[in-house]
């Protein structure tokens, strides 16, 4: 039996129009007309109504969205019915499709899927399915693809304020390709391998956009034991390991929990509350005194044999987490729990007149929440069926993943119930002799491409090899038409790239236009090579190439000017030039080049150097 199985969804957003309308697919910083929504539940064609749905129905949120005229229209807004499908878009997946060896559908439909997250001005997510049973090999390993997919994208979240989400409509209804794979993979690190493959092989259509969120990653995970869960919107690809990690762990603690309650003969918890607030009236814990101020409420619940799993001593076991997770999904800061406390202002005496009030054994635990009243009680009631569910195990759910690798609750794992047929999008026939057409021009496979870039640009097939795994081939192409710029540019991608993440700082803020700025920049001789990095750190930050070629003092330095710079510092240091002879050039490089890096090439820094140097010495 397998330590744990992985599938991944890969979404990427295409660089074509959006799909059911001729806007452009970009993000602006307009904000545009604003509009506002209520959505609603609705059952699917079977007369269901989805688990995911109804637990985001139950947060009772308000949607507002900001229109920006140049990138949305009537369809964004769901005042005019969707257009025909993208053309370019379409041809971009049965591209794919083909490259992936999927059967493609004869006829692909459009289907409905219910969101109503606000994140969909309609309440529901535009999807079609293109191709089914493919296959990826990946170091020598083949990955089932279960099915290759065309959908909108989501509009954008710009903020939430209490009960009201603002969204922007720039982002809504770009195109997506979706690609599921089977749960073939059994090893986390192999999760980034396949993701980077099947990155490579959407690359190369020269159909797809790049930057920090135009591709996201789901990852499916679950362990002998345990449950499927599904980690939503991953954007990092070397944290795709760690999260699964994670998650492994996570469902490890969870299954030991179920087995020290099935021990205690534990049984579920009563899923009812109590009004505790007179008793913690003079409460120095500023939680409660904040919610009491206000008119709010402390209500209480029994946790009948569930002590020191809520949080274990030695923190592995952390059920209060998961209960306080489900508690913020319905507006709440979280809650408090008895393995916990005393602690946050509550003291071990309001600790043991909750437990007296609660009529606790030794072996029973507590928890309780302190908000106003119509958050509150629900919440902490959440919190219980969240507590109920310890009983089971691992419950099915999706989860948020955050910066440390770590993941958070956000709703039920959704179901079937979600999907209708879509009634205002014509279906597109797939015709055989196009499918013909697009295998015998599929474009370069990665492998090809590895190769080529060795053969056209002189670097090794590791560095190329890189390039193409790591998405940087295209951007190295186009930056080394100039081939004096190929050895920088490689050096560029392949090393300052990863010390620049390894320092915090995401170089994959940088879109290709402003790297291509900064090596044209270089070009033309207004740095050198030695300061592009600084150039790259500079802009990160939010500088044109401009900024930091004046915030870093850089600016290309003459001949006359590096001579009379040198001679200088030359002469600042004579008694320790005439002692040391030629000896004292590695040394005076050092102090040289914290003036002249950026400004003159290092070679010519030090050829110059060097003759300075025995100039000053015949006198």
């Amino acid at each position: 039996m397998f330590e744990v199985t992985i599938g991944i969804e890969i979404h990427q957003q295409l660089d074509t129009c959006k799909l059911f309308c001729s806007c452009r697919s970009q993000l602006v910083d307009e904000e545009g007309t604003l509009f506002f929504r209520r959505l609603r539940p609705t059952q699917s064609e079977m007369g269901e109504v989805d688990r995911a749905v109804l637990a985001q129905a139950e947060r009772r949120m308000h949607f507002a969205y900001q229109a920006p005229s140049t990138v949305s229209c009537l369809v964004e807004k769901d005042e005019e019915p969707p257009h025909d499908a993208d053309e370019e878009a379409m041809q971009t997946v049965l591209t794919v499709s083909a490259m992936l060896n999927s059967k493609v559908m004869d006829e692909v439909h459009f289907m409905r899927k219910i969101v109503i997250d606000g994140s969909n001005t309609s309440g529901f997510q535009r999807t079609a399915l293109v191709a089914v049973d493919g296959a990826l090999e990946v170091n020598g390993h083949s990955i089932g693809i279960l099915s290759v997919c065309l959908e909108e994208d989501a509009a954008r979240k710009v903020e939430t304020k209490d009960r009201e989400v603002t969204y922007r409509l720039d982002r809504l209804g770009i195109p997506l390709i979706e690609i599921a794979t089977a749960p073939d993979m059994h090893d986390p690190e192999e999760v980034k391998e396949v993701a980077q493959r099947l990155g490579s092989i959407l690359r190369s259509t020269r159909k797809v956009k790049r930057g920090l969120g135009t591709i996201r990653e789901d990852l499916n995970v679950s362990i002998p034991g345990g449950a499927r869960v599904e980690i939503k919107g991953a954007q990092d690809l070397g944290l795709l390991p760690t999260y699964v990690k994670n998650e492994m762990e996570r469902q490890r603690s969870l299954i030991e929990i179920k087995q020290i309650l099935e021990k205690r003969s534990a049984s579920p918890v009563l899923i009812e509350t109590k009004d505790i607030s007179a008793l913690l009236q003079a409460s120095r814990s500023k939680v409660i005194h904040s919610a009491l101020s206000k008119g709010g409420k402390v209500f209480c619940a029994s946790l009948p044999s569930f002590v020191g799993t809520l949080r274990s001593a030695d923190g592995r076991l952390r059920l209060g987490s998961e209960m306080a997770q489900h508690a913020r999904s319905r507006g709440v800061a979280g809650i408090f729990h008895s393995d916990e406390l005393p602690a946050y202002g509550i003291t071990s005496e309001e600790v043991a007149s909750i437990r007296k009030f609660l009529e606790l054994g030794d072996m029973d635990a507590f928890a309780l929440c302190a908000d106003q009243a119509d958050r509150a009680q629900p919440a902490l009631l959440s919190a219980l069926s969240r507590a109920n569910q310890a009983l089971i195990g691992v419950p099915e759910e999706t989860r948020d993943p955050l910066p440390d690798g770590t993941s958070l609750y956000s709703r039920p794992l959704p179901g079937a119930g979600r999907m209708y047929p879509e009634t205002d999008v014509r279906p597109i026939l797939i015709e055989q002799d196009r499918l013909l057409r697009i295998k015998e021009n599929l474009p370069e496979l990665p492998e090809a491409r590895t190769l080529r870039l060795v053969q056209d640009y002189g670097i090794n097939e590791q560095q190329s090899r890189q390039l193409v795994r790591e998405g940087h081939d295209e951007l190295f192409e186009d930056i080394c038409k100039d081939v004096s710029l190929v050895a920088v540019a490689a050096r560029t991608f392949l090393s300052t790239y990863p010390e620049m993440q390894n320092e915090g700082v995401d170089p994959g803020s940088l879109d290709d236009v402003k790297v291509k700025e900064a090596f044209s920049a270089l070009t033309s001789g207004r740095f050198t090579k030695e300061a592009l990095p600084a150039v790259f750190r500079e802009m990160v930050k939010g500088a044109s190439v401009d900024q930091a070629v004046s915030s870093l003092g850089l600016g290309a330095m003459d001949h006359d000017e590096a001579s009379k710079m040198i001679d200088e510092l030359i002469g600042q240091r004579a008694e320790f030039v005439k002692e040391k002879g030629m000896g004292a050039v590695g040394p005076l490089m050092g102090v040289a080049m914290k003036e002249l890096r950026g400004k003159i090439d290092g070679k010519e820094a030090a050829d110059l150097l060097k003759k300075r140097v025995e100039t000053f010495l015949k006198g």
